[in-house]
């Protein structure tokens, strides 16, 4: 077979090679689902999010950082960027994270879903907002989720549900603990620094006997009533509970000074955080090693 002349060959490949780059890219295949961009505003939400969706959904979260409190939380033109794309957004709501509700409102889009937890749960705004240390809210905000995934893609309800099923399973050890610490220490008395403790407290039955007033105004930033602060030096002078809760993330003199207050009568000190410790790890790896922990505090005072 004769070759074709070198100045005819060299104008039939760039012929070819030009109209490869010129064909449009092979379609994807019709009624493949999209992966969501789903926005949590906190980490805990966000790691539950990401493990419900697997492979169909990208989770950003966007208080992720352990040495900052994310009441105070200051957006910046990132976050709006994530909230404008977002096919999906999950906030706390109940006054905890409000930015999210301006960032919302500056950033419309036809479609997007939004799960207000708060809202979800029945709870407005100036209700305790910690509703990730009660594993009952917990439960339904999963199942929620799971319900969300599946409205906005239909076609993967078969997927979603076995993701569900996993993370139900990876959340076994989450609820052998809790039931193993309600067994052995109900009834038992606790005091805790602000109100993240107070659904925890609840669930597993430990008496809580620290004033209300008192922990929610260091929950809320403000100085609590003298009478509360009063009460509280009294029960850790006597010795009236066995282990002391406090928040990691909101540390100020008052807490500091009630936690060495504490720590001089030999009463156990346990701190748990408002986001993931470390960052990067699993909703249920963070909760388990704080369970742990609490578990291990109550059973020294036994």
């Amino acid at each position: 077979m004769r070759s074709l002349p070198r100045r005819l060959s060299l104008a039939l490949a760039a012929a070819v090679a030009g109209a490869v780059l010129a064909s449009p890219a092979p379609a994807a295949p019709v009624g493949a689902a999209r992966v969501l961009n789903v926005v949590a505003a906190e980490n805990f939400w966000g790691s539950l999010a990401a493990q419900l969706g697997g492979r169909q959904v990208d989770v950003t979260s966007i208080v992720t950082d352990p040495n900052a409190d994310p009441h105070e939380y200051e957006t910046n033109p990132s976050d709006a960027r994530l909230f404008a794309s977002a096919d999906f957004v999950i906030e706390n709501g109940a006054g905890y994270d409000s930015w999210s509700d301006k960032l919302l409102a500056a950033q419309s889009r036809a479609g997007r879903t939004v799960l207000d937890v708060a809202s979800f749960l029945g709870r407005p705004n100036g209700s305790n907002p910690h509703f990730w240390y009660n594993p009952a809210y917990v439960f339904r905000v999963i199942d929620r989720i799971t319900a969300d995934y599946e409205s906005l893609e239909p076609g993967e309800r078969r997927y979603f549900a076995a993701r569900h099923a996993a993370v139900e399973s990876a959340l076994a050890g989450y609820r052998a603990e809790l039931g193993s610490l309600a067994r052995r220490f109900a009834a038992r008395k606790v005091a805790a620094t602000e109100s993240i403790f107070v659904y925890l407290a609840s669930y597993l039955g430990l008496r809580l006997v620290t004033p209300p007033a008192f922990m929610d105004a260091v929950a809320e930033g403000v100085d609590p009533p003298a009478s509360s602060l009063a009460t509280f030096d009294r029960q850790i002078a006597a010795r009236a509970f066995g282990v002391l809760v406090y928040n990691t993330q909101t540390v100020t003199p008052l807490t500091t000074n009630i936690r060495n207050a504490t720590k001089a009568r030999h009463i156990p000190v346990v701190g748990i955080s408002e986001t993931m410790q470390p960052p990067g790890t699993t909703f249920e790896r963070w909760m388990v090693g704080e369970l742990e922990r609490l578990g291990a505090a109550l059973a020294d005072t036994s």
